[in-house]
């Protein structure tokens, strides 16, 4: 019989992928990350987007054109009459026969939106009371930054209340960690490459959250199964054990990860591309990273994390100090394992050695302690029944 692909092993959870016992890689590329992470927050920072830093926003009918066409033009014109600024963002918005584009640029004094408003208006074939300005504050991205953080926190503490009271605290603890390691590598993200961060990119923060909490429920929820009672045996590790819930559940969170991806990106893709909406582009690029994220750290970094709390606990570090052990003895040929016989040559039928030396060191419950007899007696009597009658004598 040919030998099952990858795939369909990854589907029975036969895989076999040691997860778990690389955890220390994982921990590392972890920390190396979480450092670049950092290193650019300090060097780099994050390009703010208009909201955040404040600026000006340009209205242009969009019966002038493509949105495209639009912003190269303004851009010309900025770069003429508006002190070299350059148009940030761009969307359609409106309905109904009254769709405008609305381009966000760094702020503009009167005189410099004036004149841009005048050069776009000649440049379109438009009245100067078609061509729209507005100035954008930064106290509303301010806002929506303050209320992000403020629902975080209480995110994370009902998370955590009810990963206590589902799982057990060590749990909360490798799943929030897991969270915020979610967080920074995204964030990484956005600041190396300089993706503009919005209102949307912070609302998409949030949004990416629920996502991972999830996946890591799942896993989670398979690591419980797997190792409920697992003191009870000799058979398994705790590592063991949660390595194949992790062989297990991987499919289930890979398809349930492809499947929440598909759609996003096919929403960044229209937003991005096909509607340059710019709503629509940040959103969709913060999830589609996020959730991209959120499936590795899951994975590589939940679990390994809370197999390195519990092998704390001194209940699980003695039950696997006996697997090992117990492997040890076997590998020795001190103990044969459950249902192995012993060497045929030797004629010795079928036995479980562990369970014969056990037999054999613990007395039943109720018997009494062996002791020595006299030989050739019987019940403390002499043998031969006579007792001290010569032989041959009649009994009387």
């Amino acid at each position: 019989m040919a030998k099952s692909g990858l795939a369909s092993r990854l589907y029975r959870g036969e895989a076999d992928l040691n997860i778990v016992g690389r955890r220390k890689l994982w921990f590392g590329v972890a920390a190396a990350l979480v450092l670049v992470a950092v290193l650019s927050f300090a060097v780099r920072g994050f390009s703010l987007g208009i909201e955040f830093a404040g600026g000006t926003a340009l209205q242009v009918p969009a019966s002038v054109g493509t949105l495209d066409d639009v912003e190269r033009q303004v851009d010309e014109v900025l770069k003429a009459k508006g002190g070299g600024a350059e148009v940030a963002t761009g969307q359609q918005v409106g309905g109904a026969g009254n769709d405008i584009y609305e381009l966000k640029t760094s702020e503009l004094t009167p005189d410099q939106s004036n004149a841009v408003k005048t050069e776009i208006a000649q440049r379109f074939g438009l009245n100067f009371d078609q061509v729209g300005a507005s100035q954008v504050s930064a106290s509303f991205a301010g806002q929506v930054t303050e209320r992000a953080l403020l629902g975080l926190l209480i995110f994370l503490a009902v998370v955590a209340i009810y990963l206590i009271l589902r799982f057990e605290w060590r749990m909360a603890v490798a799943a929030i960690a897991s969270l915020f390691m979610n967080l920074i590598l995204t964030a990484g993200i956005y600041s190396l490459v300089g993706f503009d961060v919005t209102p949307s990119t912070v609302i998409g923060f949030l949004t990416i959250l629920g996502f991972a909490l999830y996946d890591v429920v799942v896993v989670f929820d398979k690591v419980q199964e797997n190792t409920r009672g697992i003191t009870a045996n000799n058979n398994q590790t705790y590592g063991e054990a949660s390595n194949l819930a992790l062989n297990q559940s991987l499919m289930r969170s890979l398809n349930t990860s492809v499947v929440a991806l598909l759609p996003v990106g096919g929403l960044l893709f229209i937003g991005a591309f096909l509607l340059g909406a710019g709503t629509l582009k940040d959103l969709g690029l913060v999830l589609f990273v996020g959730m991209a994220v959120a499936f590795l750290t899951s994975i590589l970094l939940a679990t390994p994390l809370l197999v390195l709390l519990k092998n704390q606990d001194p209940r699980i570090s003695a039950h696997n100090k006996r697997v090992l052990a117990r492997r040890g003895a076997i590998a020795r040929g001190e103990l044969a394992p459950k249902g192995t016989p012993r060497a045929a040559e030797a004629g010795a039928e079928s036995i479980d050695q562990e369970a014969a030396a056990l037999a054999g060191a613990a007395p039943k419950v109720g018997a009494r302690p062996a002791g020595k007899r006299p030989t050739g007696t019987r019940g403390g009597r002499p043998s031969g029944g006579g007792g001290n009658r010569p032989g041959g004598a009649k009994r009387r």
